[in-house]
């Protein structure tokens, strides 16, 4: 079966519009979320929603049917013992994790055997100093994604995550992340959106099909 008709949250902006980009280029259908609509024409359908908003989410999602579902969203807050912030930690959570599974729950029911789930995550989910809300938050998907994948395993559909490190995004520069600033990979630059973006997409074609519960790390040498 070819894979066709795809959603992709975080959809205007890095990694997510490298992925609808990608998509595009390649065939695809794609329905992008974000709230803010990046004006795209063509095969492009875009739904402006807020993602924590559930019961949203789940009255624009009624009735669609999708082959892939890619969960690109995401937010970077960091901070240090002695200043973490509560607020900061559920935003990240309920972003990472809770719109992971929101999204996966209204779609990947209809979803048609031969499936792709493709989960953002980040390689700092093993843990990195002066981030670890967002660590917890990005280690959680990768328990999400193993436990789908067993769970769907029956029905062809696989469920990966694919994990960089610092990526050259505008959250690279979000001056959030206050005094814990990027690492430069040992490759001696940054990851480029396009390469997570094209490791995306095979994941959603057919030489990965029996590729299924696995964290895909683009390190650029960090884990070396």
């Amino acid at each position: 079966m070819a894979l066709r008709r795809a959603l992709v949250s975080g959809a205007s902006s890095g990694i997510g519009a490298a992925v609808v980009e990608r998509l595009l280029a390649e065939g695809w259908q794609v329905t992008g979320l974000s709230r803010r609509d990046p004006g795209r024409g063509g095969a492009y359908t875009h739904i402006g929603v807020d993602l924590t908003d559930h019961a949203a989410v789940r009255r624009a999602l009624a009735g669609l049917t999708v082959e892939a579902l890619v969960h690109a969203a995401g937010v970077l807050r960091t901070a240090r013992l002695g200043t973490l912030e509560a607020a900061a930690g559920e935003a990240m959570w309920r972003l990472h994790v809770e719109a992971a599974a929101l999204l996966a729950d209204c779609v990947v029911p209809r979803m048609p055997e031969g499936g792709r789930v493709v989960l953002l995550g980040s390689r700092t989910a093993t843990g990195a100093a002066g981030r670890s809300q967002y660590a917890a938050s990005k280690a959680a998907v990768v328990g999400l994604a193993r436990s789908w994948a067993a769970e769907l395993v029956g029905r062809g559909i696989t469920v990966n995550v694919v994990a960089p490190a610092a990526t050259d995004t505008p959250m690279l520069h979000d001056p959030a992340r206050g005094g814990v600033p990027p690492r430069m990979p040992p490759l001696g630059r940054f990851v480029r959106p396009e390469e997570v973006a094209g490791t995306v997409a095979f994941l959603l074609g057919p030489d990965a099909g029996a590729i299924t519960g696995q964290q895909i790390v683009i390190c650029g040498g960090s884990s070396l």
